[in-house]
């Protein structure tokens, strides 16, 4: 049973991403659609690590399972950082990935400086409050438009020039190799052994003592006795 993980996550795209660089491994992927209507997490840290940590932690102590939960973002050199943490919401709270997109051309035409880079921060929480964290960076540049039909988020304006293609234009298997969560997840999969056992001890911990029957030991329950 120390092997189910829940992911943080409703995306569908996410749980596909993780469940194929973990698919070698004796975790057994879960996620929030498995359990149904949850009350959501409050994301208001100031960076990726916060995030993450407050979703893991939130979505394990409603479930009482270990809850594994990533914050990415974008991070733009021209734009002193922006969208960072609010790279999902960033043209707005109801913002599509094609608002999201639109905004960042916006800002970003007529400048030279296109350098950019995708940060993962990955968080495994259990719902007593430790937490183990893995990092990945994938460097890029932003293009001047779209370009690929695949992926989701800003993945058709991403340049990743080791392949000369956005993120839209190359497979998930590509992707898995070289993003910033597929490097965070490869950490985290090399390590899943010792990450399972983390696991095991942190949960047996939480769990509440056997009772203790020696305070009726004198009782004879050979006979029924009427009151």
């Amino acid at each position: 049973m120390y092997n189910i993980i829940v992911l943080a996550t409703s995306n569908k795209n996410k749980v596909k991403e993780f469940q194929n660089i973990l698919q070698d491994t004796p975790v057994q992927i879960k996620c929030l659609q498995d359990y149904g209507p949850l009350p959501e997490a409050v994301e208001d840290g100031e960076t990726f690590d916060d995030n993450a940590y407050k979703k893991a932690l939130h979505y394990a102590k409603v479930l009482g399972l270990p809850c594994l939960a990533d914050d990415s973002g974008l991070v733009v050199d021209a734009l002193d950082g922006r969208p960072g943490v609010y790279s999902a919401r960033y043209a707005g709270e109801e913002a599509t990935d094609s608002d999201n997109c639109d905004k960042l051309l916006q800002e970003l035409e007529g400048k030279d400086d296109r350098k950019a880079h995708f940060e993962c921060v990955l968080s495994l929480a259990t719902p007593g409050g430790p937490a183990l964290t893995w990092e990945g960076r994938c460097d890029g540049e932003i293009t001047t438009k779209r370009h690929g039909e695949s992926g989701f988020g800003y993945d058709p304006v991403f340049l990743y020039p080791e392949l000369g293609k956005t993120f839209a234009e190359i497979s998930m298997e590509e992707k898995a190799k070289v993003s910033h969560r597929g490097r965070a997840l490869a950490e985290f999969a090399s390590e899943i052994d010792k990450v399972l056992v983390w696991v095991k001890q942190r949960m047996e911990e939480i769990k509440p003592p056997k009772p203790d029957h020696k305070e009726f030991e004198h009782n004879d329950w050979s006979q029924e006795r009427m009151v």
